[in-house]
């Protein structure tokens, strides 16, 4: 059987595999569940402050999150954090377990440092997934996989009733899965109950012990109104990405799931959140120039079958599964570095004194009030 997914003239062919091909994950109990739908396109956007759902397509399809897991990590992270159980200026220990993770990641060696706070900035910019591993045995008593547990158990308090999880970083495990809906609940839970730590999602880059680690969600300079969330890929969860957007007080969650490229998947995101922008009665916003051409390129490849030019250059291990897409610093926050709002610039540095061998400096590059205002002042720019 066939079916056309389509965002505002975005038209993705894609084929339900059946009897003799792909099994889809819905069988009994969560540990047998298996997951996928390999070139199909899931999809939601959803209102944070109500939960109404604005626009679906296939949002209850069990997907390979890939580095989507993240953001229960990050989560957890902020969940202790609030609860005063972990201070961001802990040192996060480096198991040799960690260290043998796959790409993309920070290099971490066995037996060094890093603080909870660099870890949570490691998440969010490089999607390291050795820094994942090391907060998810940090924050599960020395086990990842006691944290999976716990994160699944997290996952079920939030009615997240399609998801299970294996370990922190969303490298693949075939009992690892998620739908778009549960992720985009997810989305909109780190949004409206640690906003507090949300401005992390909307760094555009951060120093690590001395090397410049950029911000590879291509939404945050190219959408305008988007200040997060993460981007994820695995050869076989295809090119996934969940969204935050904000707009005259409304903010949406934005998931699209499995599709074929980043330029698909962004130039999707970009429509479902038009359309529902406009269904909350906001006007459109002109977008960025690298977007508005990308968005037609898409809609061509996606609707006559052929590659193209991603939005953001992007990189692929052979010796990984993960594919890390390389985002400059976002446009508006540019304007500032170039002294139109200079006022605006919020920049924090933070030393960690609490062990020798972290010896931790985070350099925030834009971190929060920057990003925010420099959006504003776009808006009322277009």
């Amino acid at each position: 059987m066939t079916r056309l997914f389509t965002a505002r003239g975005t038209r993705v062919k894609v084929s339900l595999l059946v009897a003799g091909g792909l099994v889809a994950g819905l069988f009994a109990g969560a540990g047998q569940a298996r997951a996928q739908y390999v070139g199909q396109i899931s999809s939601i956007v959803m209102d944070a402050r109500t939960g109404t759902v604005l626009s679906q397509s296939n949002a209850d399809l069990r997907r390979f999150p890939a580095s989507l897991t993240k953001l229960m990590t990050l989560y957890l992270t902020f969940k202790a954090l609030r609860a005063g159980r972990i201070t961001l200026d802990q040192v996060v220990p480096v198991s040799a377990h960690a260290a043998s993770m796959e790409p993309s990641k920070l290099g971490l060696r066995p037996g060094s440092y890093l603080t909870v706070e660099e870890a949570i900035l490691a998440l969010v910019t490089k999607s390291a997934n050795d820094a994942a591993c090391a907060l998810g045995e940090f924050l599960g008593a020395g086990s990842e996989s006691t944290f999976a547990q716990i994160m699944t158990q997290q996952a079920a308090r939030l009615s997240m009733n399609d998801t299970s999880f294996r370990n922190a970083s969303g490298l693949p495990n075939e009992e690892q899965m998620t739908s778009a809906r549960d992720l985009a609940t997810l989305a909109r839970h780190i949004a409206l109950d640690f906003g507090e730590y949300y401005h992390y999602f909307a760094v555009p880059a951060f120093y690590f012990r001395g090397r410049y680690v950029p911000n590879h969600d291509p939404m945050l300079k190219s959408y305008p109104g988007a200040d997060g969330l993460k981007t994820g890929y695995t050869a076989v969860a295809g090119h996934n990405l969940v969204t935050s957007a904000v707009r005259d007080n409304v903010r949406l969650i934005g998931v699209v799931l499995g599709a074929p490229s980043n330029e698909t998947r962004n130039a999707v995101m970009a429509d479902l959140l038009d359309d529902s922008f406009r269904a909350e009665g906001i006007a459109p916003v002109q977008r960025p120039l690298v977007l508005a051409r990308n968005t037609v390129a898409a809609r061509r490849r996606a609707a006559f079958g052929h590659g193209g030019v991603v939005l953001a250059s992007s990189r692929y291990r052979a010796d990984g599964p993960e594919q890390v897409a390389d985002a400059s610093i976002p446009l508006s926050y540019a304007r500032l570095r170039r002294g139109a709002h200079p006022a605006a610039v919020h920049v924090v540095s933070h030393t960690s004194h609490a062990h020798p061998a972290a010896r931790a400096h985070v350099h925030l590059v834009g971190m929060g009030q920057a990003h925010h205002v420099a959006t504003a002042h776009a808006k009322t720019r277009s």
